[in-house]
């Protein structure tokens, strides 16, 4: 007989997924948008191939599930409400930045959604500020050092290939493009999906189900299809934003900032920084395009992403204290 006591544990899972799901669906954009506007890939195999990558980058590693799972509150005082608020938060969030194509943060949207929950369940005292600075600072790092490493790299192919035929570069850089858009794919599943392990697991420990913080083979692949099959939908309104409003890419320029992005999102895949996959590509894509001409990036859109940055983290804390005041008369 099912044991009634673990259907909040089943929504929370079912929220994590969704949350999963609607990150590969808006975060499509991030691996392929560049690929797709130089026509290195068509649209439809761009898609199947982020899709394919982002489930086998999600299998690789939980170190990033740890940071989420037990940085910001002891996985012992979870409680399935408080997941449940913060997802809806995060959800919340970004829906409405994908409805009005705006590239914001899921990583961001999921920070502040559990921090806004805990806070409105337990009291500020509860969250491991400490563990919340730490991932604030990976969050903020690392879209600074896509710009830096992106007008860098870019700095270096100009320098490199300055004496080369333009129409023999973008042909070799269109089928590069290729190569560094699986990779870009992979490491965004490496870090992305482990933020739903971490919170899958934290309620899994919270009820007594996990003796210690260990994720689950189920749980990893679970959180990895669920991203597959949003990735597969695609996000193409934000693939619009990225792939040409912020400036003119040319393959050269496409692959320098996948590559740049890769490098960044493995590297903190790799010490366990939950990063956002969408501010480490739209700063090095800003990075590439300062190198190539300042004045050619569309400043404008790169401020109206940057307020969608600052403000997403307490967007999404305020809809969980609300949605969690809200449920706790019902439950």
């Amino acid at each position: 007989m099912f044991n009634l006591t673990l259907i909040p544990v089943v929504f929370v899972i079912i929220f994590a997924l969704t949350f999963d799901f609607i990150n590969g669906f808006s975060d499509t954009a991030n691996a392929i948008a560049t690929s797709v506007s130089t026509k290195a890939l068509s649209p439809r195999k761009a898609i199947m191939v982020a899709a394919v990558l982002n489930f086998a980058g999600a299998l690789t590693g939980t170190a990033v599930a740890f940071t989420i799972g037990k940085s910001i509150i002891d996985p012992q005082m979870v409680t399935p409400l408080i997941l449940i608020a913060a997802l809806v938060g995060a959800i919340f969030w970004n829906v409405f930045t994908w409805y009005f194509g705006i590239p914001s943060s899921s990583s961001h949207a999921l920070i502040g959604g559990l921090t806004g929950a805990v806070i409105a369940a337990l009291g500020s005292a509860s969250v491991k500020w400490q563990g919340f600075l730490m991932i604030l600072a990976g969050l903020l790092s690392a879209p600074v050092i896509g710009v830096i490493l992106g007008s860098l790299v870019m700095t270096l192919l100009f320098w490199l290939f300055k004496r080369a035929a333009p129409n023999r570069i973008n042909n070799n850089f269109r089928k590069l493009q290729i190569v560094s858009a699986c990779a870009l794919s992979f490491s965004h599943g490496s870090n992305d999906a482990q933020k739903s392990m971490g919170i899958i697991t934290m309620v899994l420990v919270g009820a007594h189900l996990l003796g210690e913080f260990n994720v689950p083979l189920w749980v990893k692949a679970a959180c990895a299809f669920s991203m597959a099959m949003g990735t597969a939908l695609g996000g193409w309104r934000i693939i619009k934003t990225m792939g040409g409003k912020i400036f003119r890419i040319e393959p050269i320029n496409g692959f320098a900032s996948d590559f740049t992005s890769c490098l960044v999102i493995l590297a903190a895949s790799h010490f366990g920084f939950p990063v956002s996959t969408t501010h480490v590509v739209s700063s090095s894509i800003m990075g590439v395009g300062a190198a190539k001409r300042f004045k050619g990036v569309r400043w404008n859109i790169a401020r109206q992403i940057l307020i969608a940055w600052v403000l997403t983290i307490p967007s999404s804390a305020l809809v969980a204290i609300c949605i969690y005041n809200l449920l706790r008369f019902f439950v």
